[in-house]
């Protein structure tokens, strides 16, 4: 996760406050993240938390950026050609990347794909996963270029993780029926814009 602070000290405070959050929201759930009992179970003073994030929606909004940011490298290590022209295939690919990383990180699935209300997520963060895959995907097949490009591929993110945070909110976790629609719908929807792009 991203840290805010400059100083090591207060780069250990706010790794504390962070995997303190973390520990909550896998313990209590979201709205136990409080910044009462990051002091609490941090051992730090309120004053300490406040300082880093001033409400819990500003901490929680950093564990979003962080998971974003995760899933985001995630992308960027997998370099491999898949050798196959078929956009099926890649975004395939693409989605069980997604999924892959969701399904094994539990707070993620639950601060991002359960998460509804407060905070939102950032137009940054969601812009820096959609850059990823969109340069994962033109490392494996060359799709035509159109006008607002990374816009379609902001699109394709945001609509596999609706499908994967319907699935999640439906079932209590995400599972392979998320995965079969992400792709389905994923693949429905480039596969459009190719069509109109030719």
């Amino acid at each position: 996760m991203e840290i805010i602070a400059k100083q090591e000290r207060s780069k250990k405070r706010v790794e504390l406050i962070l995997q303190t959050a973390e520990s909550i929201l896998l313990r209590d759930g979201l709205d136990a993240i409080t910044i009462a009992n990051i002091a609490k179970y941090s051992g730090l003073k309120r004053t300490s938390t406040y300082k880093f994030f001033p409400t819990t929606d500003s901490l929680k909004a950093m564990m979003i950026k962080g998971y974003f940011k995760d899933c985001e490298n995630v992308f960027r290590e997998e370099l491999t050609p898949l050798e196959t022209n078929q956009v099926s295939v890649i975004v395939l690919k693409t989605v069980e990347v997604m999924y892959e990383y969701f399904r094994s990180s539990k707070p993620a699935q639950l601060i991002i794909l359960k998460n509804t209300v407060s905070p939102p997520m950032s137009s940054e963060s969601m812009h820096g996963l959609a850059s990823s895959i969109e340069y994962f995907i033109d490392k494996n097949i060359e799709l035509p270029d159109m006008y607002n490009k990374s816009g379609v591929y902001r699109v394709l993110t945001q609509l596999i993780l609706s499908v994967f945070a319907l699935n999640a909110k439906e079932n209590g976790e995400l599972n392979e029926v998320g995965r079969i629609e992400a792709h389905r719908a994923g693949l429905s929807y480039l596969l459009n814009w190719i069509n109109q792009s030719s």
